[in-house]
Order: C-alpha cells, then structure tokens, then sequence
C-alpha cells in the first residue's frame, strides 16, 4: 500500500474512532462504572448484593410449600414495604443449601428471604445489584418503558458490543499503522 493511501486510511480510522469515543462517552462510562460495581458486588458487605441467610432446615422434606412460603412473602412485602407494592415477581430464588427461600419483586427491586421450613422472615432486601445489572447490560430501558419483549435491551446491547469491536479495531490501527509507516521508510 502506498505512504498517501495509508495516511488517508489512518486519518479516516483516527476520525472514526474520535467521533465514536465523543458519541458514545456517557454509554461506555455507565458500562464501565457499574461493570466495577458488579465486579466489587460480593465483597460490598451486603450494599451491593444482599447477604443470603440460613433457615432452620436444608432437608427439603421439612419445607413447608412454595405456595405457603409466596403467600408469606407477599404479606410481609405489603406490611413492611409497602401496600401499594405491586406483587409480581421476577423471580424465586430457592437455596436449599441455605434453607433459604427468596422472593424477588419485579417492582422497586426488592427481595424477600424467607425460611424454607418455617416461613419467618429471615431478610427484607433492596436488590441494588439487579438494579445495577439492569443498568449495565440496558435493560433497565425495557423496565422503564414497559417493553416485554426486550428490544431496547437488545439494541442497546448491540450498539455497545459493536462499538465496543469497533473502538478495539480502530485504536489497533491506529498504534499499528503509524508503526507499519513507519517500516516502508
């Protein structure tokens, strides 16, 4: 390739990946800074990611039912958090390891840990790790405009995955062109 093809092409690279750094500043910031948080998420000291706590029994024979133990966790939801608490969930989460079985509400991302056996409250947790996951990875959009299909997660998540591509192979030019110029001298 000749000197002046070269230098046009790294131009170009340099103008591609400047204004694709410019545009996407505050996305790749939000990335970063909760991709860290969720990397620190287990040694927060129960902040970030909520502390799982032990029940009474790991046999699950001792278990009352998962239906007794959803019933619980939606009294105690509307009692100590809040009546107007919507009760759909995002999950249940059941440790038998632990004893433990915890209700996760879709709204204001809370989560509720009950014990397997006995169904007593064991925590009442503010899930500030899936809120920061649903940030991270852009689902968060479906969750605020109430998109079930996910669309927004999957086109924020592939803007950001492709520039992220893009950014590496730009910048790779452009430490490697100038020394490749370099070379033909």
């Amino acid at each position: 390739m000749e000197k002046k093809k070269h230098a046009q092409i790294l131009r170009g690279t340099r103008k591609v990946h400047r204004y694709m750094g410019a545009s996407l500043f505050l996305l790749f910031t939000i990335v970063s800074l909760t991709g860290l948080l969720l990397g620190w998420k287990k040694n927060s000291g129960g902040y970030i990611l909520p502390k799982s706590y032990k029940g009474t029994s790991t046999d699950l024979k001792d278990w009352i039912s998962i239906d007794s133990l959803h019933k619980n966790a939606c009294q105690i939801a509307h009692d100590s958090i809040s009546k107007s608490l919507s009760l759909e969930l995002e999950r249940i989460d059941i440790r038998p390891d632990k004893g433990m079985v915890k209700f996760v509400f879709i709204e204001g991302f809370w989560g509720i840990q009950l014990d397997g056996a006995t169904g007593e409250l064991l925590h009442i947790e503010r899930r500030r790790s899936d809120f920061i996951e649903n940030i991270h990875d852009g689902s968060i959009l479906d969750y605020i405009f109430n998109t079930k299909s996910e669309i927004l997660k999957l086109i924020y998540t592939s803007v950001m995955g492709l520039s992220l591509l893009l950014f590496t192979i730009t910048g790779f030019w452009l430490w490697y062109g100038p020394k490749l110029m370099r070379q033909k001298k």
